[in-house]
């Protein structure tokens, strides 16, 4: 590895400063012969000279800014709304009117199906980049936790990584360096988010309210998503107005749903912890003439260590819980959707597209750590239909009530028996509640006293419970 700064006193061509951070933060080699698209590729960012000039520019700003967090979100959206654009037209009037009608009746056609009241909330049309301005404070807020520690994880490692002559010229500028690990991160997030957007249908499709208390959906993905199937549009963009609807009245009428699965998600996200020595490595033996290794490593969570037990268990948990989110949805959408000819082959096509994920989720997930995916989608599906044929409408959506009232992983696996084990907890809770009124009425003091009179006879007026009515008892017998 050569000790020398990137700069060379023979050549009076100006260098540019993040050019020479990267030569000599890839071993000395240089960037002679580098191919800036090979570069563009390696980090999944677009190959447009243009487009790549502008993001680093704004690398360069972060580098000498400050920021009150390890994460520059601002970079985050940037990067988000770019990998958005292209194909991104605005909505028209048109669509925002038909988006409008099918939500309006999707509304109707939900009211007899579930004990839980309309929204009231308007439907909305979105483009993509109006889906990612409304959602990213959601991103933000589920991917911090493990954002901080990858900022802070990359900066130590890169500042590690640096020869002895680049940090006396670089000085105590820890601040940077923290930066250009945030603003590597932001950019991944960013380029997750944007390619999420051009996979989503509206703001609830991977299963959590990603903007609260919205409802809306997006025209061109609809469009996109229908292709192949041979359906008219009207009757998909109707169908999944009724998935919207259903996510939207079930996360408002149940306040502490959305709390709780963002909680569970953000305490998963908490007990990640960044592997040092994957980073060191990567840092140390990163080859600029290979950029398909740096992807790779990216692509394939290489800084995320292996799950602990307790990780797996809040996992398993929050599995548990999108997947009864996902089920009631899809059994509520499929019952309200029965006049729809089609409505069996979109509900398969979803159930198998919430199950596999598409490439953006993927790389979302390799990012964080965590794929959102209702792995048991079928059999909470099955559950809740059960709930409904064995104790009616308002006794299934009552399990919304309170997260204690949740089935379980184990609830999953014997769908049927549920309403049974359940009926037979609330009878035992009822005699528990009588039990507890009647201690409370005093009614207890006269049962004691008729136990206490069986147990030493003075109820039938012997001391030792002798019927003496029946007098003597015949020996032959």
């Amino acid at each position: 590895m050569s000790s020398t700064p990137a700069n060379n006193d023979d050549d009076d061509t100006p260098k540019d400063p993040l050019q020479e951070m990267l030569a000599n933060l890839l071993g000395g080699q240089g960037m002679e012969g580098f191919d800036p698209a090979e570069l563009a590729k390696a980090a999944g960012l677009p190959s447009d000279p243009n487009v790549l000039a502008q993001m680093f520019s704004q690398v360069q700003a972060m580098m000498s800014g400050s920021s009150d967090t390890p994460v520059n979100w601002e970079l985050a959206r940037d990067a988000a709304r770019k990998a958005a654009a292209g194909d991104d037209p605005s909505v028209t009037q048109a669509q925002q009117q038909a988006i409008d009608e099918a939500l309006r009746l999707a509304e109707l056609w939900l009211d007899p199906l579930t004990d839980l009241a309309p929204t009231g909330i308007i439907g909305r049309a979105w483009s993509r980049a109006e889906w990612v301005e409304e959602t990213l404070g959601t991103w933000q807020r589920l991917t911090e936790p493990v954002a901080n520690s990858i900022a802070f994880a990359i900066s130590k490692a890169m500042n590690e990584q640096l020869p002895e002559e680049m940090k006396n010229m670089v000085g105590d500028a820890a601040n940077m360096m923290t930066n250009m690990g945030g603003a590597l991160f932001g950019l991944q997030l960013g380029q997750a988010v944007g390619a999420l957007a051009k996979e989503v249908v509206g703001s609830t499709d991977i299963g959590i309210p990603l903007a609260d208390l919205q409802m809306a959906l997006l025209p061109t993905n609809i469009k996109e998503f229908g292709e192949g199937l041979e359906v008219p549009e009207q009757e998909i963009r109707l169908f999944l107005a009724l998935r919207e609807a259903a996510h939207a009245r079930l996360f408002v009428q149940v306040p502490w749903l959305r709390g709780h699965l963002l909680g569970a998600i953000e305490s998963y996200a908490r007990g990640i912890h960044i592997d040092m020595s994957r980073i060191e490595d990567l840092a140390h033996n990163l080859d600029p003439a290979n950029p398909e290794s740096m992807q790779a490593a990216l692509s394939e969570g290489v800084f995320m260590p292996a799950r602990t037990p307790e990780q797996d268990a809040a996992l398993a948990k929050l599995e548990t819980a999108l997947a009864l989110v996902e089920g009631w949805v899809d059994e509520l959408t499929f019952e309200a959707a029965a006049n729809l000819p089609a409505a069996a082959a979109i509900r398969e096509t979803i159930r198998r597209r919430r199950a596999t994920g598409g490439p953006a989720e993927h790389a979302f997930g390799s990012l964080v750590g965590l794929e959102l995916r209702p792995r048991r989608l079928r059999e909470a599906a099955a559950l809740w239909a059960s709930l409904k044929e064995q104790r009616g409408i308002a006794s299934r959506d009552a399990i919304w009530a309170h997260p204690d009232l949740l089935p379980t992983s184990a609830d999953l696996d014997d769908a049927a028996g549920f309403s049974a084990r359940r009926s037979a907890e609330d009878a035992s809770e009822s005699d528990v509640d009588a039990a507890l009124a009647k201690l409370l009425d005093g009614g207890f003091e006269d049962l004691a006293q008729e136990n206490l009179e069986q147990e030493d006879g003075t109820a039938d007026g012997t001391e030792d419970g002798t019927d003496l009515s029946a007098g003597p008892e015949d020996p032959l017998k």
